[in-house]
């Protein structure tokens, strides 16, 4: 269990980096969607490479930062029964919905979008906009993103198991901070 652990933290590590990456890219599609809307309007300048630029770190900030949202166990939960139960009944949701939806979700998608980013790397494929960008830096963001999440969802099952044997504690690995949405 010890190295599976050692897996856990080092695939938190990674999604951290990530979503590092990801805080930045917000950022830099709000200073680019200002920049395009003042050249746009103040200037009457445009470009169709900076509205892409804006769509590009958007893809970013959700592809990139979903698995890091994951692993601070952020993602919106559809509270009938997770909130009025144990949180041992709560580790055990866990369990069965990353197994069960969350794993072969991602690895599905990330399959699945595989080739559509390779075809777009191999063709060189470039926007059909005059003077937008090439098109397969945004598209490899789909599979490295699902299979990110992937692996936070490995991290996160190892996480629980060990909590359910009494080894990690819920609190450390932010199993424990679920808080019911205020209505």
């Amino acid at each position: 269990m010890r190295a599976l652990l050692a897996f856990s933290r080092a695939v938190d590590a990674v999604n951290e980096r990530f979503g590092r990456v990801a805080d930045w890219m917000v950022l830099g599609a709000c200073v680019v969607s200002a920049g395009n809307a003042l050249s746009r309007y103040g200037l009457s300048l445009s470009s169709n490479a900076w509205l892409e630029a804006q769509w590009y770190l958007f893809a970013g900030t959700v592809m990139l930062g979903a698995a890091y949202t994951l692993n601070r166990n952020q993602h919106v939960r559809v509270d009938l029964v997770y909130g009025s139960v144990s949180p041992r009944a709560r580790l055990w949701i866990d369990v069965f919905g990353i197994i069960f939806f969350l794993l072969p979700g991602m690895l599905l998608l990330a399959w699945m979008t595989w080739p559509f980013f390779w075809e777009s790397f191999i063709r060189e494929e470039g926007s059909p906009n005059a003077g937008g960008l090439i098109r397969w830096p945004v598209k490899v963001l789909l599979p490295l993103g699902f299979a990110l999440v992937s692996i936070q969802g490995l991290s996160e099952l190892v996480k629980r198991i060990a909590a359910l044997r009494g080894i990690e504690d819920p609190a450390t690995a932010h199993l424990a901070e679920y808080h019911r949405p205020e209505q």
